[in-house]
């Protein structure tokens, strides 16, 4: 079927939600809050689920452009010694493709590159939303894409749901030197990670206290194994990147509405935002733009056809992305316990 949709968020999920409506013959109107997209990011990791889903969504072939795989991972102690390796063979060998990362501005360009294809999709930036309704009216649908904070959520479902903080602060940023070195190291109440991100850089992200500066960042990691300290010295503060780490709870009901009077769903973190722990984020937003997507284009025309698709989306996606946010939040916890002894040892146990 087809139709005619307002997707509010021009984030990742989004942009490949507003792709696969308009490759599915929709007529697509985005509204973005800001007067600007985002450029600003470090890293994605997209699993091989979601390099099909943008396949299908006809923008793999720009992501694999400027995305570097991710091998040989492993979780290490501060001091440097190797506790367990990250699943990535795993991954690698049933999907028969690796995991991939790639930077955000790299991501977002490749989904704007795709929806420009068309030609006829306006993107209307400094568009705040405040009533759905009246978005909704002349709509066949309404994207919810617009964030933990999403105003497309609370106006259909309510406050109940929203941004809880976990109580750290993460830091990313990217070092303009290679590191020998990828995957995490886990301490007492704080981690880091090196990931690649492209040939003669280096991703990198950390967690710690609340109260953490810029400037007590470099002391906090200053023991830990080498190249951390490289890693971090190497980077212009100016560049990091600070966010207080928030996830969405309770877990909402349904990711959708199917009310006659407006007709929506959610994506991405409006409908599931999770602690970054898994690296599941963007990979999250992009299965929820795919599924919403082929379930509207399988759905017989009409009002009734809608339903029957937002339904089928949220029997798909909800429960799904509900587990991956549970996991993700458990395994901060787990990550960033003071007890690290008991925590290293059941890492030991992890299959290699």
């Amino acid at each position: 079927m087809t139709g005619t949709a307002t997707v509010v968020g021009a984030g990742i999920g989004g942009l490949a939600t507003a792709i696969g409506l308009r490759r599915a013959g929709w007529s697509v109107t985005m509204l973005e809050r800001r007067t600007e997209l985002e450029r600003y990011g470090a890293a994605f990791g997209i699993h091989p689920t979601a390099q099909s889903a943008l396949d299908r969504l006809g923008v793999g072939d720009a992501l694999r452009e400027h995305a570097v795989p991710y091998r040989d991972a492993h979780i290490r102690t501060p001091d440097g010694t190797s506790i367990a390796r990250l699943p990535l063979e795993r991954i690698e060998r049933k999907a028969g493709r690796p995991e991939l990362l790639i930077s955000r501005p790299y991501l977002l360009d490749a989904l704007l590159a795709g929806l420009d294809a068309f030609g006829d999709v306006p993107v209307k930036l400094g568009e705040r939303v405040t009533d759905v309704d009246a978005l909704a009216a002349g709509q066949d649908l309404v994207i919810g894409a617009d964030g933990i904070r999403s105003a497309v959520r609370t106006a259909r479902f309510g406050d109940r749901s929203g941004p809880r903080e976990v109580g750290t602060v993460a830091w990313i940023g990217i070092a303009d030197i290679e590191s020998p070195v990828h995957g995490e190291t886990w301490g007492s109440g704080r981690f880091f990670g090196l990931t690649p991100v492209e040939p003669g850089r280096t991703n990198w992200y950390a967690t710690a206290p609340e109260a953490t500066t810029a400037d007590e960042l470099r002391d906090l990691f200053a023991g830990w194994h080498d190249p951390i300290p490289r890693i971090l010295a190497a980077t212009d503060p100016a560049t990091w990147i600070r966010y207080e780490m928030r996830h969405l709870h309770p877990a909402l009901p349904s990711f959708v509405s199917a009310e006659a009077s407006a007709r929506v769903a959610l994506v991405g973190d409006a409908a599931h935002a999770m602690t970054p722990n898994l690296g599941q984020g963007a990979c999250t937003a992009i299965l929820d733009a795919d599924a919403l997507t082929r379930a509207l284009t399988a759905a017989p025309p009409g009002p009734a056809g809608i339903t029957g698709a937002l339904r089928a989306y949220d029997r798909e996606r909800r429960r799904s992305a509900q587990r991956t946010a549970f996991a993700s939040r458990t395994l901060h916890r787990f990550m960033s316990t003071e007890r690290t002894r008991l925590r290293d040892a059941a890492v030991r146990l992890l299959p290699g």
